[in-house]
């Protein structure tokens, strides 16, 4: 994952893009949820869906990440992620340290987050 470089008296404040997330169809976004997600060691989320597009980053421990059908990914404290609304996430499994993640929830006016999880 793409880092800033280290700041110095010459170039005090320094950036880059760590992810760019393309959100799919326009939708009036009004509001961002931003949401604590703690997990324990171990534990494996499942297959799941959710109804809007999400984007987060691991603040502590790691997970093993994948959207089904592609390769799966170890992502540690400071790495961020980008599940599109609708895809199918086949893991989101906390590591034997377990994890602790942000998840960032752009909703529109009367939109809750919701989590669905398929049966096949």
């Amino acid at each position: 994952m793409p880092r800033a470089a280290e700041p110095s008296p010459e170039q005090p404040v320094s950036r880059a893009v760590v992810l760019d997330a393309h959100l799919g169809t326009p939708r009036p976004v009004e509001r961002i949820e931003i949401r604590e997600i703690r997990l324990l060691a171990g534990h494996a989320a499942g297959l799941h869906v959710h109804n809007g597009p999400v984007v987060g980053n691991i603040v502590a421990g790691s997970v093993i990440y994948q959207i089904d059908g592609q390769p799966a990914a170890r992502l540690e404290a400071g790495d961020v992620f980008y599940e599109p609304e609708g895809a199918r996430i086949a893991r989101f499994d906390a590591t034997e340290e377990g994890a602790t993640f942000l998840g960032y929830f752009p909703l529109t006016a009367a939109q809750v987050p919701e989590i669905s999880l398929p049966q096949d």
